[in-house]
Formats: structure tokens, C-alpha cells, sequence
């Protein structure tokens, strides 16, 4: 027999471990995120980058792939809970609300030039993954300070090469952060 504060304590540590469990599928399921819009920022800066003209363009393809991808990822790991798991609607809402403010900030409040559009996404996207941080752990944070800290640094020194800086800074700051998210 096991007395009470035997059972708490053992209570405590299979908490502890159920915890430990959720973050850990949730850093998986991160992981592929950033790595996956991490691929899509590199090639959208090198678009961007190399040829300028075709920079919307790659921009908007960027967008379209990038949740696209989120949905099947989404789709293809569906969480775990009693009723199954469907398509949650809220998804694509977010984004919508994301990229539809995103672009009223750019495009109707501000006239944004190309500079100031390749500090401001990367900055918007990283305040979402900060804030997320103070719900599901310090990787998130580190991410958001890391990438958004080198991309100030590249907006006020960096000249012509901007673009290529952010293929760097921006896509491979989420590679790397996805990779070392599937450590933790």
C-alpha cells in the first residue's frame, strides 16, 4: 500500500509526463510548420532577390503553398481527442484575418516599398510565434527574438543584398528553428 503522499507524488510525476508528451507533439507538429514556410521564405527571398519584377508574384505563391501545406499537415496529424479529428474551419480564418491585416497595415495605411515589406512580414509573422511561446514553451521565443533581432539588423545595415540576408535570416532561421525544435 502506498500512502497519500506517495500517491500524490505519483500522480504529480505521470502529470508532469502527460505534459511533457502533449508538448512534445506539438513541437513535431512545429517543427514541420517552420521547416515547411521555412523552405518557402528561402525561395521567395532568392525570387526576390534575383529578380525583383517576379516578386509579388513569388510572394503570393509563397502564401498560397505555405498554408496550403499547413492544411494537409494539418490534416495528415490530426490531434487526439474522443470525437475524431475533421477540418476545423478556424484554421483558414486565422489566416485570412492574419494576411488581411497584415495587408491593410502595407498596402492601405502605409505604402510600404519592398524594404519595408521584407521587415514587415518577417516581424509580424515573428510577433505570432512569440506569442505563442508564452503559451507553449521558450523554443517559440527564442525563434521570434532571433530571426526578428538579425532582420532589424539587416533593415538598417544591410544594403542591396537585403533580400538575400532575409533568404537566410527569415527561411533559414525557421529551418534551423524547426530543426532544433524536433531536439528539444
Amino acid at each position: 500500500m502506498i500512502d497519500s503522499k506517495e500517491a500524490s507524488a505519483a500522480l504529480a510525476d505521470i502529470d508532469d509526463i502527460v505534459q511533457r508528451v502533449k508538448q512534445s507533439q506539438l513541437y513535431e507538429l512545429a517543427s514541420l510548420a517552420a521547416i515547411w514556410w521555412g523552405v518557402l521564405v528561402f525561395a521567395g527571398n532568392l525570387v526576390t532577390w534575383l529578380w525583383p519584377v517576379y516578386a509579388a508574384y513569388a510572394w503570393v505563391g509563397v502564401d498560397v503553398v505555405g498554408v496550403a501545406g499547413l492544411v494537409a499537415l494539418r490534416l495528415l496529424n490530426p490531434p487526439h481527442h474522443p470525437r475524431g479529428a475533421g477540418f476545423d474551419i478556424r484554421l483558414l480564418l486565422v489566416f485570412a484575418l492574419f494576411f488581411a491585416f497584415g495587408y491593410l497595415c502595407t498596402n492601405v495605411l502605409g505604402h510600404f516599398g519592398p524594404r519595408q515589406l521584407g521587415t514587415f512580414w518577417p516581424l509580424y509573422f515573428m510577433l505570432f510565434y512569440m506569442l505563442a511561446g508564452l503559451w507553449f514553451g521558450y523554443a517559440f521565443i527564442a525563434i521570434g527574438l532571433g530571426i526578428s533581432a538579425l532582420t532589424l539588423f539587416g533593415f538598417f545595415y544591410i544594403g542591396e543584398a537585403f533580400p538575400l540576408w532575409m533568404a537566410f535570416v527569415n527561411g533559414g532561421g525557421l529551418i534551423l528553428g524547426g530543426l532544433w525544435m524536433r531536439r528539444i
